[in-house]
């Protein structure tokens, strides 16, 4: 049987974050091979910062746990900060996870990179979602 740390738990049966931005600046949906779990990231941008993000994950109690996680870590971070945050940080703020679950975390922070990706993507150089308005 896994061991998760009292943090990991809390996380998991009261997830931060958890749910859709309906008028998103980005999303992201990303899959693990080696467990079949999956997570959707929403992004809202405002100033080179990330203002709100959600979470909708299909998975197991180490990735909603790390998902919400890495949600409160980034949420306000400007987008250059939250593209450095690695999955060691994310597994050491919820006080460590199985080996075996590390990949959860993976998976967290490739999702949040993704929708960051896409929401670079779509926005022109020097341009700000308050500058089109």
């Amino acid at each position: 049987m896994l061991k998760y740390t009292e943090l990991v738990m809390d996380h998991f049966r009261n997830p931060r974050n958890l749910g859709k931005i309906e008028d998103a600046d980005a999303q992201a949906t990303e899959g693990s091979i080696a467990c079949g779990d999956m997570m959707t990231v929403y992004l809202k941008i405002k100033d080179n910062r990330i203002a709100d993000i959600k979470f909708e994950s299909y998975g197991c109690a180490a990735n909603i746990a790390t998902a919400s996680m890495m949600t409160e870590v980034v949420k306000g971070l400007p987008i250059d900060e939250a593209k450095q945050i690695s999955w060691k940080e994310i597994v050491e703020r919820l006080g460590g996870l199985p080996q075996i679950k590390y990949h959860c975390s993976n998976l967290a922070v490739d999702t949040l990179r993704k929708a960051i990706k896409a929401y670079e993507d779509s926005t022109p150089r020097g341009v700000t979602n308050e500058s089109i308005s």
